[in-house]
């Protein structure tokens, strides 16, 4: 699934449906978003409409025995939004980076069929398109596992993207299964979409006593008796059961907000694990055993997106490089900038200020790209130490900054900086900064 652009949709769509442990009524309807805007839920049956990003950060913890059972919870404040992974593995699996998700309940609408190809019809229809902003992949660049009883999940270094699974039921009928797929959006839609979701027969009654599964039925699930499988018809894989663990794992995965470059491997995992494996995943960034992947330079209509100034105060052309501790942006100063207007008629310089202005820009974009509703956020300038204007800048110079992040911690950073033109030093220092709330 390796893509150089993000994508969204190219038209709102819609489902109607039962949710399946609510059993209620709901309409999921998907729509286009802005660039680096992500997956976002909108709960539009609340006053507000409130929301809520597909991220691990918001997710509520699942458990085999627990409240949130069998499915994958978002949570941010009173609001909640359950059995999202259906939803996320149709985006994902598409390639869709950015997109809206209105529901009218506290569950999506089920696919009437239990599989998520429902869901990747409708999106098929309403267009997938490509925007003017690169995509960022999460390398695995060293092992990372989970272990929790018999569950096992790792991720590996791979060139693309590879899932494989194993399932071990003492149900016969499902057994042993294994599979493992090069995940392509062709390979998604033709070899994982369809696979239906399943239960057995025993879990029932302990289901539905926990107020669960009352929207399932045998058109929209598998159910597994101890003598076979109970709905008509045969299976659209042999090894349909384990298909459709994958496409719950795709849907949990997409909680990382960025698609994996890598190959993951899960062992007996459901929805609790899923989730457990993606904050262990995430935790690694920091570890340097995950990190963020080499992309094209971002724009200026991208930057807009990120950094909250404009015009005449931002001071940022392009970003070239991106990943979790470091950052290269450029600036090109005309003539035409408008203090050149007043400072030193004549004799025309960059003010120093503006230089380290622009270079505590490009670290803000560091930053503001690491977090969660980053349209809610400021980066405040907080300090200078050891700053050094080597040499003047002058109109028509293209400056080069380059920032390291040396420490983060609750919000307030510092990094080095250094500033080149043709090569050449003209400025360096150290700066702090700090992310607030708007």
């Amino acid at each position: 699934m390796s893509r150089s652009h993000q994508r969204t949709l190219g038209s709102k769509c819609s489902y109607k449906g039962i949710g399946i442990h609510t059993g209620r009524q709901a309409t999921v309807s998907f729509g286009p978003a802005p660039v680096d805007s992500g997956i976002v839920f909108v709960r539009v049956d609340l006053p507000g409409s409130p929301s809520i990003p597909a991220s691990i950060t918001h997710v509520k913890q699942v458990a085999s025995g627990g409240d949130y059972p069998r499915r994958t919870t978002l949570a941010l404040n009173d609001v909640e939004i359950n059995t999202v992974e259906h939803v996320l593995a149709a985006l994902v699996g598409l390639g869709i980076d950015n997109a809206v998700v209105e529901v009218d309940s506290d569950e999506p609408a089920e696919p009437t069929d239990g599989s998520c190809k429902p869901f990747v019809d409708i999106l098929t229809e309403a267009g997938v398109v490509e925007q003017d902003a690169p995509v960022q992949h999460l390398e695995i660049v060293e092992p990372v596992t989970f272990d929790e009883g018999e569950v096992h999940l790792s991720a590996s270094p791979h060139d693309g993207f590879r899932v494989s699974f194993t399932i071990d039921y003492e149900n016969p009928t499902i057994g042993a299964q294994f599979a493992s797929f090069e995940l392509t959006e062709k390979t998604f839609l033709e070899e994982i979409a369809p696979a239906r979701t399943f239960a057995l027969k025993r879990d029932v009654e302990g289901l539905k006593k926990k107020g669960l599964i009352k929207g399932g039925s045998l058109e929209n699930a598998i159910l597994v008796g101890e003598d076979g499988i109970v709905n008509k018809g045969d299976l659209r894989f042999p090894d349909e059961f384990v298909r459709h663990k994958i496409l719950d794992l795709l849907g949990d995965l997409a909680l990382l907000g960025k698609p994996i470059r890598g190959h993951v491997y899960a062992s007996k995992s459901g929805h609790a694990s899923n989730v457990k494996f993606v904050e262990r995943l995430r935790d690694s960034i920091r570890e340097g055993k995950v990190k963020f992947g080499e992309t094209t330079s971002w724009d200026i209509s991208a930057i807009e997106q990120i950094l909250p100034h404009r015009y005449p105060f931002l001071l940022v052309d392009r970003i070239l490089e991106l990943d979790d501790r470091r950052v290269v942006g450029i600036k090109n100063f005309t003539v035409n900038e408008w203090f050149f207007v007043g400072h030193f008629p004549g004799h025309p310089i960059v003010p120093a200020v503006l230089i380290i202005e622009a270079m505590a820009q490009v670290g803000g974009f560091l930053l503001l790209s690491r977090v969660d509703e980053r349209e809610k956020k400021l980066v405040y300038f907080m300090g200078i130490d050891d700053a050094r204007f080597r040499k003047p800048v002058r109109p028509g110079d293209s400056v080069r900054f380059e920032l390291e992040l040396l420490k983060l911690r609750r919000g307030t950073c510092k990094m080095r900086g250094s500033a080149y033109v043709r090569g050449e030093l003209v400025a360096d220092g150290e700066l702090w900064s700090q992310v607030v709330e708007k």
